[in-house]
């Protein structure tokens, strides 16, 4: 389907109600994940519509193997940073590991507190039969919330990997269930990781919201990834589903070898550069 001519979309503030109309005009919506403010303002300028605050940040910025260290204050922190980076796209922040599946209740509070100290659009949260009565709750309150499903790493130790989901028809039913379910419960759209594309098909042509894909195929309503894996500065994670658009992991070490030999050789700084 073509842009319609009247919907500005490049340059209107991304809500979630922009997320609904563009999945109804067939445009599709680009996100990638952020964690400060000058990489979101990159990002802002290039036209994402929106940005993921994810977990993954606890593998990323803080060095570690798996999501589940991160704390509340950690999302807190960077979520707050990428605020203040972005003017037009809407920023989700990832709720950590045990800051909402103890109960509704103290989901309702951290939800509510990631909101009103970061300034940030959204809240997401993974899984479904344990979270819709927080959804509910939550979006009731006038806290928007994005599910989470198919692959999702914070049960990695209950699953014991990184498999893709809903494999088999038994899972795959589950998952398109549990999608329906957490757009009853008010999830204004919904993330699809590392599940086959034709369940990503089935679930995005089934809600009226929008789903996000990562390793979900191409009918998803739009897609996101971690960007740091998109723009090639990690190069040890090689999953199907990842496409680098660059290889800054080598551009960013040979300028760093460059300006390291400059300063050994006492080429940097010369007389222009200095005072």
């Amino acid at each position: 389907m073509s842009i319609v001519p009247h919907y500005d979309f490049e340059k209107r503030k991304v809500t979630t109600l922009r997320l609904k109309e563009m999945k109804k005009l067939g445009i599709k919506i680009a996100c990638l994940t952020a964690y400060d403010a000058t990489i979101a303002k990159i990002f802002d300028e290039a036209g994402i519509d929106l940005m993921l605050v994810g977990d993954s940040l606890g593998n990323i910025v803080q060095g570690h193997e798996t999501t589940l260290s991160v704390t509340l204050q950690d999302t807190i922190y960077h979520t707050k940073a990428v605020v203040n980076g972005t003017e037009r796209a809407l920023i989700v922040a990832d709720m950590p590991f045990m800051s909402y599946q103890v109960s509704a209740n103290e989901a309702f509070t951290n939800a509510g507190k990631i909101m009103k100290e970061t300034g940030c659009n959204a809240v997401k949260l993974e899984g479904c039969r344990n979270v819709t009565e927080a959804i509910s709750r939550m979006t009731e309150a006038g806290i928007p919330v994005m599910g989470h499903l198919g692959l999702t790493p914070q049960s990695i130790n209950q699953y014991g990997s990184y498999r893709a989901r809903g494999t088999n028809s038994e899972e795959a039913n589950q998952i398109y269930n549990d999608a329906l379910s957490l757009q009853e419960a008010g999830a204004f759209a919904i993330v699809l990781e590392k599940i086959p594309a034709e369940l990503g098909k089935r679930i995005t042509d089934s809600l009226s919201v929008p789903t996000i894909g990562i390793g979900a195929g191409p009918h998803c309503d739009g897609q996101i990834l971690v960007y740091t894996d998109m723009l090639g500065i990690t190069i040890d994670f090689n999953p199907r589903f990842v496409r680098r658009y660059s290889n800054l992991n080598e551009i960013m070490k040979k300028a760093v070898g460059h300006y390291s030999d400059d300063i050994r050789n006492s080429k940097f700084p010369n007389e222009k550069e200095s005072y």
